[in-house]
């Protein structure tokens, strides 16, 4: 959970920012959003005192569910640190869970509720703790997904501050994916297209359900976590923050992340978009497919940057297999390696405006879910008939509707353009998001 700043830029302000295309906002028609709640998670948080503190008569640890607050949200538990304490036996080191830049992990167990935990104690050492445990109590206790961890209460006793999550008993999912015991069984290629598609869902739900819409700003294989069945949930939203919104493009800040996730024009100008979490779902996507890490020292120097070993690769389609895990042993579908290949393609590219929205990647991503003789049918079906404009039903008024006819007609073409050869070109000739 590791997070630092992936590279020197200075912050930006937002005054004389230099302006992203407009395009990034025009290349598709997103769906309209649902409104979570109307607060603004802003740079000047509250201070941690103005948070609802515990009293010291009652108990925070209720066996009753959590309650809806007047505008549908669903208010955080808060304990008292010696609670927290004694569910984690005194932070015992063998209750110890993994450790960040912000702070170690516990698993705890909740007396009263009978309840699993994860206990993240903040490094009171940090200078952004206090920063990041605010937004990620303010974000979490705001969205609410199948996909999302949840946050089930915080303590910020004193100069204490930690927050308490459901427990995930499978940990992340680069527990499971890069450098794993040989004792270990390699994830299955259906396993990571679905952990794939639940992390796809859970960006979608930030970028095009939330409003305002969130940029996550750190998605990772560390930061991926897994149930008993590998469905995964995003955590760690202490570098969350609120999207553009009106006129606005992009959202300036200060350059925060992983060294290999970041966005590269995030990297250069500090101009934070929700293109910017797509990049980074595409390095997740690749390490998917690939069991490499985004940043591997141990590697022949072409090969120790992930994303510059793959791209050359990206444009052969007949290279595609040098790019699948030697842990899988060829057990995949080559359609389905194709289309994930391409789904990754599309998301790394260096222009931000060119690449897909996550509402299009859950869709290609869709097809990739389910067993070998699924998907082959579905490949099967949409090679023999794209949809036609003319079989688009009027509505009441009488008009098509084409954006729906559009969508339809771009993913049977993605499955098909998965499948077959890449013609000469380049890589945004065929790009079948282009067109969405």
């Amino acid at each position: 959970m590791s997070c630092f700043s992936c590279f020197n830029a200075p912050a930006v302000d937002d005054a004389g920012e230099r302006r992203v295309s407009r395009k990034i906002l025009e290349a598709g028609k997103r769906p309209a959003p649902v409104a979570v709640a109307p607060t603004r998670v802003s740079e000047t948080s509250p201070k941690p005192e103005n948070l609802p503190q515990k009293t010291s008569t009652g108990n925070a640890a209720e066996a009753a569910p959590k309650k809806e607050t007047g505008n549908g949200n669903i208010a955080s538990q808060t304990f008292t640190f010696r609670e927290l304490a004694t569910a984690t036996r005194n932070f015992r080191a063998d209750c110890l869970l993994g450790e960040g830049g912000f702070g170690r992990v516990y698993k705890g167990h909740l007396e009263k509720t009978n309840q699993l935990v994860a206990v993240k104690q903040l490094d009171r050492n940090s200078l952004q703790g206090n920063k990041e445990f605010l937004v990620e109590v303010l974000m979490l206790s705001l969205l609410h997904h199948q996909n999302l961890v949840n946050l089930i209460g915080y303590c910020a006793d004193g100069d204490q501050r930690l927050l308490v999550y459901e427990y995930m008993p499978l940990g992340s999912l680069e527990d499971h994916l890069l450098e794993i015991p040989p004792d270990q069984k390699p994830l299955s290629w259906y396993t990571r297209m679905n952990i794939a598609y639940g992390a796809a869902k859970g960006l979608e739900y930030l970028h095009e359900k939330a409003s305002p819409p969130v940029i996550y700003r750190d998605l990772k294989s560390s930061n991926i976590l897994l149930d008993e069945s590998y469905h995964p949930k995003l955590s760690d939203f202490g570098l969350a923050k609120v999207g553009p919104v009106g006129d606005k493009l992009h959202v300036s800040s200060r350059v925060m992340g992983t060294y290999g996730y970041c966005a590269p024009e995030y990297a250069r100008t500090g101009q934070l978009t929700l293109k910017s979490d797509v990049y980074s779902f595409g390095v997740v996507l690749l390490e998917l497919i690939t069991g490499r890490r985004v940043i591997d020292t141990t590697k022949d120097k072409d090969e120790q940057n992930l994303v510059a070993w793959a791209q050359p690769i990206f444009k052969d389609q007949k290279r595609y297999a040098e790019l699948a895990d030697l842990l899988l042993q060829g057990d995949y579908s080559e359609r389905g390696l194709n289309q994930a290949v391409a789904v990754a393609a599309m998301c790394l590219q260096e222009e931000a405006e060119v690449r897909p929205f996550m509402a299009d990647v859950v869709v290609a991503l869709s097809f990739l879910t389910g067993e070998p003789a699924a998907y082959e049918e579905s490949c099967s079906q949409s090679s023999q008939s794209t949809p036609r404009e003319e079989d688009i039903e009027p509505d009441e008024h009488g008009l098509q509707d084409l954006s729906a006819f559009d969508r339809q007609r771009a993913v049977a073409e993605a499955i098909r353009w998965g499948s077959n050869s890449r013609q000469p070109g380049g890589l945004a000739s065929n790009c079948w998001f282009v067109v969405i």
